[in-house]
């Protein structure tokens, strides 16, 4: 459900008077998140200001039809009340973790709303107090690319948010530990949170530990190992991972050598770009090695 909020969220902030009647629906009736009438009665005025019937009908439960609503908790909103922006700050200061994680979203990207760093560290902040772990993960990337550079603070949001289980963040700590970035470098660190992330699907810590099991840093060197890591990174299209995968099979390193799966990954890389698979290719058709000459 939680996607489904910050989808509908989204879309109600930027305007679209369905998702705003739709929003309005869930707070009435605490379908995915807290009830609350307020935020209720404030999302269905948005939709009824621009003609939605449903939302007009659902205010008429709330008031008397006339444009003002008071709920029973002495909350009144009236149409053509404060911006959307004041709105959202008055409705979402406190609580509702998924809002402020995606109003963060909204102020980072400037979507919606005019872009603000400020703004956006604030609204993750909020969301990551409450254990949001997409926040957290979030945040910590805005201390580590930039937006108020504290790379023990990334840290520290990187692994909040990882102990959760969140790839990417699994995926960041591990990178901060592999490079000694905010943290005393530890090798084998960097591989366990490589690993839990490549185990969820990440192609970037997959292809990571691909490239551990090769070097035999910080983990017994297996070209094996390395082999299933990169082609669960390459069938993902991690183009690093197709090329390394290609250069496993042109030189029979963990698996048995085949010039055709060679080309065959060398061209899905050159496709993405990749330089090296490019020039691998080259050579191949030069050659006529797992291609006809050409």
């Amino acid at each position: 459900m939680i996607n489904d909020f910050q989808y509908i969220f989204e879309a109600a902030v930027l305007g679209n008077a369905e998702a705003q009647y739709t929003l309005g629906l869930m707070y009435e009736t605490g379908d995915g998140v807290l009830q609350d009438d307020q935020k209720a009665v404030i999302w269905y005025i948005k939709a009824a200001e621009q003609g939605d019937d449903d939302a007009q009908y659902a205010l008429e439960a709330y008031g008397n039809g006339d444009g003002n609503v008071q709920n029973d908790m002495g909350f009144i909103c009236s149409s053509g009340d404060a911006d959307m922006q004041y709105t959202l700050e008055a409705m979402y200061d406190n609580g509702d973790a998924d809002a402020q994680y995606t109003l963060g979203g909204m102020y980072r990207t400037g979507n919606g709303v005019d872009q603000d760093k400020k703004q956006a560290i604030s609204w993750y902040t909020k969301a990551a107090k409450q254990g949001h772990a997409a926040a957290q993960y979030n945040l910590g990337a805005c201390y580590n690319n930039g937006q108020g550079v504290d790379v023990q603070q990334a840290v520290n949001w990187y692994t909040k948010a990882a102990e959760q289980g969140h790839a990417d963040a699994q995926y960041a700590l591990g990178a901060c530990h592999d490079n000694g970035r905010g943290v005393t470098q530890d090798v084998q660190q960097a591989v366990s949170w490589y690993a839990k992330a490549a185990e969820q699907g990440h192609a970037d810590a997959q292809y990571a530990l691909g490239v551990r099991y090769t070097n035999g840093d910080g983990v017994f060197q297996d070209a094996q190992q390395a082999v299933n890591w990169y082609t669960k990174a390459a069938k993902q299209g991690h183009a690093a991972a197709q090329y390394a995968l290609g250069v496993r099979y042109t030189n029979g390193d963990g698996v048995f050598q085949d010039a055709q799966q060679a080309v065959n990954w060398y061209t899905k890389a050159a496709k993405q770009g990749h330089a090296a698979a490019q020039y691998a290719l080259g050579v191949r058709y030069t050659n006529g090695d797992g291609v006809f000459q050409d």
